[in-house]
């Protein structure tokens, strides 16, 4: 599946590992080990079907956002957007849920 990140930060992560030294190791390694699960996916609902992912809608503060679990404690946060090529996931943020 198509992505974007919204910020260079978290593009400069993805691709260089910048910054990785900001969130704890475990969750450096399952951000790229999720990047990957997205980029293998066809669409959305590859991910859906990920079960261990926990793809979600959010709500409150979040509503409009969706999440992908890091581990327990971590998320990452996309959203849905369209463009002439069709459907791409914005990366949004890295967050501590709890």
């Amino acid at each position: 599946m198509r992505f974007r990140f919204k910020t260079s930060k978290l593009q400069a992560l993805y691709t260089s590992e910048r910054d990785a030294h900001k969130y704890p190791p475990e969750v450096v390694d399952a951000f790229f080990k999720v990047m990957a699960r997205i980029r293998a996916a066809s669409d959305e609902r590859d991910l859906y079907a990920l079960k261990a992912l926990r793809y979600e809608k959010l709500s409150g503060s979040w509503a409009g956002y969706r999440s992908l679990r890091l581990n327990r404690q971590w998320r990452l946060v996309v959203s849905s957007d369209e463009d002439e090529e069709g459907r791409y996931l914005l990366i949004e943020s890295i967050v501590d849920y709890h």
